[in-house]
């Protein structure tokens, strides 16, 4: 249940036609509360794991730095997930692993499931007016249409505030030095990376609240049991 045949020219990614954060290609509704709480995780996983194998350096972002934050593990109440590479990375992805499919088993599902790695060729224009094509690559589950979203942080020679400012097409700014050099960490029981200074692109991104705030969207933070719990 695609929204190609409304979405307006020039937009690579089409989101479902019921929910933004599915894949319509590979979805015809959304999952319930557990059913997207675990392929979340799946994502996670077998994202962190092929990125390992392929060699690319990627990092979490936005909701999911915030959920790795909290308790390292995906905000139950996000339906999507997103992490960052290099420009010269997703090069590299887009000239060698462009519409790869990668077959993943784990403990919750042992007969597998495939994942769509899936390069936007408009990540070359690097403009950030190019407002349809925000999203650089995907990460997609193929069963169920949920997918991360990837972009590329770029330097900007031209910006105003001059040498060391990294950009993402999404609008997203931000020292260098907020970035690298990453810190090994794990995020969903398997090892990740995380910005060298992840409080800084928190309060900048969500402010300070959001990394004190124990009750949000329906949920309460479980201190014995480190979990946010729905009400």
């Amino acid at each position: 249940m695609s929204g190609r045949d409304s979405d307006p020219p020039g937009k690579y990614f089409h989101e479902s036609v019921f929910h933004p954060h599915y894949d319509g290609r590979f979805a015809e509704k959304e999952l319930g509360y557990t059913g997207r709480k675990h392929t979340l995780s799946n994502l996670i996983q077998s994202y962190l794991a092929t990125f390992v194998d392929t060699g690319v350096e990627t990092w979490l972002m936005h909701g999911t730095l915030l959920g790795w934050w909290w308790n390292g593990k995906v905000l139950p109440w996000d339906t999507d997930s997103d992490m960052q590479i290099s420009e010269a990375s997703m090069h590299y992805l887009a000239s060698y692993y462009n519409m790869s499919i990668f077959h993943y088993k784990t403990l919750r599902i042992p007969e597998g499931r495939d994942y769509l790695l899936e390069i936007n060729p408009n990540y070359v224009n690097r403009d950030q007016t190019d407002e349809l094509n925000q999203i650089d690559a995907r990460w997609i589950d193929t069963s169920t249409g949920l997918f991360i979203d990837i972009t590329a942080a770029s330097y900007d020679p031209t910006h105003p505030a001059g040498m060391g400012i990294l950009s993402c097409k999404d609008g997203h700014e931000y020292l260098d030095s907020y970035t690298f050099p990453l810190r090994d960490t794990l995020f969903e029981g398997v090892p990740a990376k995380v910005s060298f200074a992840p409080r800084k692109l928190l309060e900048a991104e969500y402010r300070k609240k959001a990394l004190t705030l124990t009750t949000y969207e329906g949920h309460y933070f479980n201190d014995e049991k480190f979990e946010w719990i729905p009400h």
